[in-house]
C-alpha cells in the first residue's frame, strides 16, 4: 500500500510539473489517503503483535 501511495505522489509531482493542477491535486489526495490507511494498518499490526506475543 505504501508503494501505491508513492506512485500516486510521483504522479502528482509530474502532473504539477507539467501544469495539470486538477490531476495533481487528485493524485496527491489519493496518495495522502493511501498513506494514512497504511499508517493506521501498520500501527494496528504493531499493537496486535505486541499483545499476542507473551512477555519473556
Amino acid at each position: 500500500m505504501l508503494y501505491w501511495a508513492l506512485i500516486f505522489f510521483l504522479v502528482a509531482l509530474v502532473a504539477a510539473l507539467f501544469g495539470f493542477g486538477g490531476i495533481a491535486s487528485g493524485a496527491a489526495t489519493i496518495a495522502q489517503v493511501l498513506f494514512f490507511v497504511f499508517l493506521v494498518l501498520f500501527i494496528v499490526s504493531l499493537i496486535a503483535g505486541a499483545v499476542r506475543r507473551p512477555m519473556v
